[in-house]
């Protein structure tokens, strides 16, 4: 799962980078406002934490942009501003939580966690396409025919929770490198063309039907077939 961080405080950011990626999240960070917009606007973002006090722009707008946008991310403020009004403000600019600052990291974690099920449409922790399971906590893949089970590497984990997060959709290879190394990373396309190899032996190793199958001259899609 891929969050985005837009927070101004040097040490704040640098402490919750360093705690999300702990937990195994892909995190991308900006300090200022207008550059934070440009990231959620790309929408390969799973949950964005946003500060309301930004440069450039403030976290209100922001929110009410990227809603009037159409882009539904489940956004989490983050801020000092503890005041039940300054949170009516937030929920109602289109925020889907308000956490103020200081905060427990269990508590954070936990609320991105709830976020997190509400994106990939999971209750139990455990995504499903076809006739495979991935577990969101242990980073397994396994086979629901016959039981077989493999343990991914991040990367492999991130590419299969993204295409099972749009439904089988055909993916490009532009998006599947901004969504698994990030908006602004310098990702050659064949590293993408690696980690597909990689991914398609796990789901082999595991004798699943499901299979990632090229698209030509598009990208990729995630196909079960059942005969």
């Amino acid at each position: 799962m891929r969050i985005l961080l837009v927070e101004d405080e040097k040490r704040m950011a640098q402490a919750l980078c360093e705690i999300l990626r702990l937990e195994k999240y892909e995190v991308d960070h900006y300090a200022n406002g207008l550059d934070g917009l440009a990231a959620i606007e790309s929408n390969i973002y799973d949950i964005v934490v946003l500060d309301v006090m930004l440069p450039g722009m403030n976290g209100y707008e922001i929110t009410k942009q990227v809603r009037g946008k159409g882009i539904t991310t489940p956004i989490l403020m983050l801020t000092a501003r503890a005041e039940l009004d300054d949170k009516v403000v937030g929920l109602d600019s289109g925020a889907d939580d308000y956490l103020t600052k200081p905060f427990m990291t269990r508590e954070l974690l936990a609320r991105l966690r709830a976020l997190g099920r509400r994106t990939l449409g999971t209750t139990d922790g455990v995504l499903s396409f076809g006739d495979i399971a991935l577990d969101t906590a242990t980073l397994t893949l396994s086979c629901t025919k016959n039981g077989q089970s493999v343990r991914l590497s991040e990367k492999e984990y991130h590419i299969l929770e993204y295409f099972i997060a749009n439904g089988g959709q055909v993916l490009t290879r532009e998006q599947l490198a901004a969504k698994v190394w990030g908006f602004d990373c310098d990702a050659e396309y064949n590293n993408v063309e690696v980690y597909m190899s990689f991914t398609r032996k796990k789901l082999a190793f595991v004798e699943a039907r499901t299979e990632i199958k090229a698209v030509r001259g598009v990208g990729y899609e995630l196909r079960y077939d059942d005969v």
